[in-house]
C-alpha cells in the first residue's frame, strides 16, 4: 500500500531553476519564502508555504527526500526510513534528520548535504513506484530500517508491514538469507524476526510487545478470543497470559475511534468496553491490567504492575482451589 497521489507528502517540489524559467528572480524567490507563499525544505528546492506548514515530522521528511530525488545527478531510489512515509507506514523512533537513498549506479555511497546515500545491489521485486517516485518496497524497506533504526522502531515497522499484509515472516526471512543477512548492521534482524507478529494491530501495540520482552516477562497470547458458554465472541483481548489468569489492554482514543459504531458518542463507546472488560473478568475470573501511551515510557512500572496482577490472579486461584478458565 503507498500513499494517495493528492497526500500532502507528494506536494509538487519546484527547483530554483525552474522557478527563474518562470520569470521569478531570486529577490522574489526570497520574498516569497520570508512571506510564507514558499517554503524552502531544501537549498534550491521550493513547495508550498502552506502545505510545509501543515506536515507532520515524516511529511517534511518525505518532502525533503522528494526534493533530494528530484536534485540528485544519478538515478537513485528512496530507501531505508525514507521510504516508509511514501509506503504508510509508522516512523515512531526513527531518527528523521537525513534523507536516505541508494544509488543505483553501486557507486560507493556517501553523506552530504542531509542526503545518506546508500549503495547496494537492488533486484527487480525490490523497488516499487510512488507516483513517478522509485521507492524501496516494503520488504525491502523492512529490512533496511532494521539496519538504521533501534529495535523498539524496526519492530513497528515490521510489524506494521505484516499485519497489512505486505510479505509473511517466512518471506522475509527468506529475502533476509538470500544475501541481505550480510549487510552491515544487520545483527539485530534475528530478533526482530523472533517477536514480530502480524497479529499486532498498532505501534501502541508493537511498542508493548516489546517492552513485555525486554522486561523479560512472559510472552503473551495476542488477541485472545474470549467467547462465552453461548459460543458468544465477548472480546479480543490484546495480550492475555491465560495460564496465569491476567490480560492486557491498551487504553487510547484511537482504539475507541476506531470501534466507534453510527451514532455512538466516544462516552458510549469507553462505557461500552467497561461492560466488556466486567463480562470477561466474571466469566473467567482474569485480572485485567491497563495501560496508556504515557505508561510506556516507563516500562519497569508497567511490569511490576503485571508481576503484580500475576501474582494477584495465583493467591485468588489458590484460596479458590481452580485454574482459570479459558
Amino acid at each position: 500500500m503507498i500513499i494517495p497521489p493528492d497526500h500532502p507528502r507528494l506536494t509538487p517540489v519546484v527547483t530554483r531553476k525552474e522557478l527563474v524559467s518562470r520569470g521569478l528572480t531570486d529577490r522574489m524567490i526570497g520574498l516569497a519564502v520570508r512571506s510564507g507563499e514558499l517554503a524552502s525544505p531544501r537549498r534550491g528546492a521550493y513547495v508550498d508555504g502552506l502545505v510545509w506548514a501543515s506536515l507532520d515530522d515524516a511529511g517534511r521528511h518525505a518532502v525533503r527526500a522528494h526534493a533530494a530525488y528530484r536534485q540528485s545527478r544519478t538515478e537513485v531510489v528512496l530507501s531505508h526510513a525514507t521510504a516508509l512515509p511514501f509506503l504508510d507506514a509508522p516512523t515512531w523512533g526513527i531518527d528523521l534528520t537525513e534523507v536516505h537513498i541508494t544509488r543505483e549506479d553501486a557507486r560507493t555511497g556517501r553523506r552530504e548535504a542531509g542526503v545518506r546515500q546508500h549503495s547496494g545491489k537492488l533486484a527487480g521485486d525490490d523497488v516499487t513506484d510512488v507516483h513517478g517516485l522509485r521507492v524501496s518496497a516494503p520488504i525491502r524497506a523492512a529490512l533496511e530500517t532494521i539496519t538504521i533504526a533501534p529495535l523498539e522502531a524496526a519492530l513497528i515497522v515490521t510489524n506494521h508491514f505484516l499485519h497489512r499484509g505486505d510479505f509473511t515472516l517466512e518471506q522475509l526471512v527468506t529475502r533476509y538469507e538470500e544475501g541481505i543477512e550480510r549487510w552491515p548492521h544487520t545483527l539485530t534482524a534475528p530478533l526482530v524476526f523472533r517477536l514480530a507478529d502480524g497479529r499486532v494491530e498498532s505501534v501502541a501495540e508493537s511498542r508493548t510487545l516489546h517492552l513485555v520482552w525486554s522486561q523479560q516477562l512472559p510472552r503473551p497470547v495476542l488477541q485472545h478470543e474470549v467467547i462465552d458458554g453461548r459460543g458468544v465472541l465477548l472480546g479480543r483481548l490484546d495480550f492475555a497470559w491465560p495460564e496465569l489468569g491476567v490480560w492486557l489492554e491498551f487504553d487510547g482514543k484511537q482504539k475507541y475511534l476506531k470501534h466507534l459504531r453510527e451514532g455512538e458518542s466516544m462516552t458510549d463507546a469507553v462505557l461500552r468496553e467497561k461492560r466488556r472488560e466486567e463480562q470477561i473478568r466474571e466469566l473467567t475470573g482474569w485480572i485485567c491490567v491497563r495501560i496508556t501511551w504515557a505508561d510506556l515510557a516507563q516500562p519497569g512500572e508497567v511490569a511490576r504492575r503485571i508481576r503484580e496482577a500475576i501474582a494477584r490472579a495465583a493467591a485468588a486461584r489458590h484460596a479458590a482451589g481452580r485454574r482459570p478458565s479459558a
